[in-house]
């Protein structure tokens, strides 16, 4: 098992739509940022590149690069679970926390977690995600900006197979490699 820890901060401006968690969220001000700028999906994308020893979003995804102006960070996830499965990983859980005066973002929470969820082929209550304020103090208590802190654990495929076991199977439960394919031709 393997835990990482992922944060992200972006400020707030006028012009802009607030996302998180890939959720538009009614409000006067929007995060700046070269892509949709969802620091909650920043955040959770960080925690599962550096439990995998894979960098982090900076590396893969560069503000220098037009391919990801302005582009749904869901996307961004959607790659980043990729790497974490072609690295042989899978998600245990997540947990998030986003840090904002306001606006209010419990009846948004539900979303942000299925949207998590459904991006990383993973069931719902392995994602949570809170809201705090920080009581009017800081950057984020004077509306300046918003920021999101995560943590992960990922476990590996192939702790009791073929490949970690010296040759002998544990026919480990979705087990999706050449070995485990047809638990029939495992026999």
């Amino acid at each position: 098992m393997r835990i990482g820890t992922g944060y992200d901060v972006h400020k707030l401006t006028e012009g802009r739509k607030l996302i998180l968690g890939g959720v538009e969220i009614e409000h006067t001000l929007g995060l700046l940022g070269h892509s949709d700028a969802d620091v909650l999906l920043h955040a959770v994308m960080d925690a599962l590149l550096g439990a995998a020893a894979l960098g982090d979003i900076g590396q893969h995804f560069p503000d220098t690069d037009e391919a990801y102006k302005g582009i749904s960070s869901l996307k961004l996830l959607s790659h980043v679970g990729g790497l974490i499965e072609g690295n042989g990983y899978y998600v245990e859980n997540i947990d998030a926390t986003i840090i904002a005066q306001k606006p209010k973002l419990s009846p948004y929470i539900g979303q942000m977690k299925g949207n998590i969820a459904q991006v990383l082929k993973i069931p719902k209550d392995q994602v949570n995600v809170k809201a705090t304020t920080e009581e009017g103090l800081g950057f984020t208590g004077a509306q300046e900006g918003i920021c999101a802190q995560a943590v992960c654990l990922l476990g590996r495929f192939y702790e009791n197979s073929v490949l970690v076991s010296g040759g002998a199977c544990g026919r480990c439960p979705g087990c999706q490699t050449a070995h485990g394919k047809g638990t029939e031709e495992a026999k």
